[in-house]
């Protein structure tokens, strides 16, 4: 009898283990350990928490308003070139001002602003092709071309020293340029106001310009 006995007592101890087995087996493939909780680092299965909840950014070559680069064919509020950059506007939309800070560069085609495009001390400033709505005023520094651009107010060079040009432009104010040490070039403009050209160094080129208003000084003729 004890052997009987001894014998049923492995097959219930036996029997034990394979029921422990499979519990246990049964919760891990559940996500569940022993005490039927997630086990940590599991997820349920309406969890639809992402781990990276990082927001996405859309980065351009320009910070709002600041432009030292390139802007292509879309609507900005203003732009303002800082001290030494160089700033390119293709098929820009400006809703205000267009400002050059000292040794900049503006390089501006097939643009439109409706204020200002103002520059004192930047070393290039090139529009081609463009509207402005307010006024071009351009004061010391270096070079400027300003080429067929229509001009709702004044042109104005003023106290600069590289080569200067304007040719081809609607102006609907005045256009000036005063106590510039650079080649002054005015040629085939139509200007509504008044052509003025006071203490030029070099006055190169001033000829077939059509003024509704006055001619005085150097850009009397022509």
């Amino acid at each position: 009898m004890s052997g009987v006995n001894g014998l049923l007592g492995s097959r219930v101890i036996l029997v034990g283990s394979v029921l422990s087995a499979a519990i246990t087996l049964g919760g891990c493939a559940t996500g569940e350990g022993a005490t039927g909780r997630p086990s940590a680092g599991s997820k349920s299965p309406t969890d639809t928490t992402t781990t990276d909840a990082s927001p996405t950014t859309n980065r351009t070559t320009t910070s709002p308003g600041s432009c030292d680069g390139t802007i292509g064919a879309k609507a900005v509020d203003e732009v303002v070139v800082p001290r030494g950059a160089t700033c390119t506007l293709i098929g820009t939309r400006v809703d205000g001002n267009v400002s050059v800070g000292r040794s900049g560069v503006l390089l501006a085609r097939r643009v439109r602003v409706d204020g200002d495009v103002e520059a004192e001390g930047a070393r290039v400033v090139r529009v081609v092709g463009s509207v402005v709505g307010g006024n071009v005023q351009l004061e010391q520094g270096g070079s400027a071309t300003v080429l067929d651009v229509e001009i709702q107010g004044d042109l104005l060079f003023e106290e600069k020293g590289g080569p200067l040009r304007a040719k081809r432009n609607l102006v609907r104010g005045n256009l000036q340029a005063d106590g510039n040490s650079g080649a002054l070039s005015i040629t085939g403009n139509r200007i509504q106001g008044d052509l003025e050209c006071e203490e030029n160094a070099r006055v190169l080129t001033s000829g077939k310009n059509a003024v509704s208003g006055s001619r005085e000084g150097q850009c009397g003729r022509g």
